[in-house]
């Protein structure tokens, strides 16, 4: 067999053929936000499952909303939310974005770098160096349609957690019950964990990236007909799609994020270890409680998610600030053609990297991305549903009262966290 046609048969895999969906729900999993799910088993252990199940249909409605407006109208969110708001009011929220996706980045890639650090023993800060190389040489680089075959690949990093699982004891008695009756004391420590999850589990960044995958799809399938424009029937069959895609995308991605909770409850909180700052910290104290191998995938998975939610970071900043001032923007381009838009990615990459040769801590960099998420989610996701219930931008496709329902909560739910960073902070 040669290498033309396992390269043929890899292309043909179903795996290679799914939608947007899959690489945005991987992305939500990334470094930091694997950090937070540590985070959350070892200072609770098992009374944080109960988070996953209530954030899935919440995120997975506001990311279908997302992925409708971009299919539907054929331009990405910032295109279209250019209707909805003044435009140095958008300005001002994709320029938070971008701030916090440099934060987000810069937290990514040093954790990335730590846990290289535990595998290989090459210095840390090297190793951020050669994975920001490596990102930007995928997205530069590579064309879109040969970029997201990998990046849709490398979402099997996400089975390490499930297969952690399977090196270490689990009551799973108590994992059901604790999942939807859990027993913990609300205070500001539960609280703020809590806003944590949420705050890591929709994500703005997430919402312009799915948007302008649909948009990056269309036009690499030559695509030019909106959904308005078909017959009902294919116009249907399009939404289903979309539906499927997400919101398995989204399942996968909760179930990953619902193993690293279970895994570090099992493990860590088990045995008194009930503080983890940094991914590093999360791998190294699985190693003397569930062995070398559990450490492996714990790591290999950190790595795998960081390689797909580092170009996700930078490529959403670079699609939101390229359609608020009208730049082309896509990754089948090349640099020549789209300069402006591969220039945000390298800046946002690279101005991560140089956070890592300053005073900023990794962790300051998550908080600080944190606050900035929460302070830019509330008036996107009003945007999202005003937008996505305007029969004037969705024709006769605007969402259904389930989603409207959902959406809202989402959003609610959102502001809440908002509102509660402020307060503590």
């Amino acid at each position: 067999m040669t290498l033309a046609t396992i390269w043929a048969r890899i292309q043909k895999h179903p795996l290679s053929r799914v939608g947007p969906g899959l690489v945005t729900g991987v992305a939500d999993d990334d470094p930091s936000g694997i950090v937070t799910y540590s985070q959350a088993g070892a200072q609770f252990g098992l009374n944080m499952l109960w988070t996953m199940p209530l954030a899935y249909p919440l995120m997975s409605t506001i990311q279908v909303l997302c992925a409708r407006i971009g299919r539907v109208t054929g331009r990405g969110l910032s295109a279209n939310m250019k209707l909805a708001f003044h435009p140095m009011v958008l300005v001002s929220l994709v320029l938070l974005l971008l701030i916090a996706n440099v934060l987000n980045i810069a937290a990514d890639i040093a954790a990335m770098g730590e846990v290289a650090q535990l595998i290989t023993g090459i210095n840390w800060h090297i190793m951020t160096g050669v994975f920001v190389l490596l990102t930007l040489t995928l997205q530069i680089l590579i064309p879109y349609r040969h970029y997201v075959f990998f990046l849709k690949w490398l979402s099997l990093s996400l089975l390490a957690y499930g297969a952690v699982l399977f090196t270490v004891h689990v009551p799973w008695g108590e994992v059901i019950w604790s999942t939807f009756i859990p027993s913990f004391t609300w205070n500001a420590d539960s609280a703020a964990v809590v806003v944590g999850i949420f705050g890591t589990t929709i994500s703005p960044y997430l919402f312009f990236w799915q948007s302008s995958q649909e948009v990056e799809d269309m036009n690499l399938q030559h695509e030019s007909n909106l959904l308005n424009q078909q017959d009902q029937s294919q116009a249907r069959g399009e939404l289903r799609r979309i539906q499927w895609d997400t919101w398995s995308g989204m399942l996968y991605s909760n179930v990953a994020a619902y193993c690293i909770i279970l895994a570090t409850a099992v493990t860590l909180h088990a045995a008194g270890i009930r503080d983890i700052n940094t991914a590093a910290e999360a791998a190294s104290a699985l190693r003397p409680l569930a062995g070398d191998f559990a450490f492996l995938l714990f790591a290999l998975g950190i790595l795998g998610v960081g390689l797909m939610g580092v170009p996700v970071l930078a490529g959403s900043a670079a699609y939101a600030l390229s359609e608020v001032f009208g730049w082309r923007s896509s990754l089948e381009d090349s640099a020549k053609q789209a300069s402006q838009f591969y220039t945000v990615i390298a800046v946002s990459i690279l101005g991560a990297l140089a956070i890592q040769y300053s005073p900023i801590s990794p962790m300051k960099a998550l908080f600080w991305s944190a606050v900035i998420n929460g302070i830019v989610a509330v008036p996107l996701m009003v945007a999202i549903m005003i937008l996505s219930s305007r029969p004037q931008v969705m024709g006769r496709h605007v969402a259904t009262f389930s989603m409207k329902l959902l959406g809202w909560t989402a959003t609610a739910f959102m502001a809440v966290a908002a509102i509660y960073l402020f307060v503590t902070w």
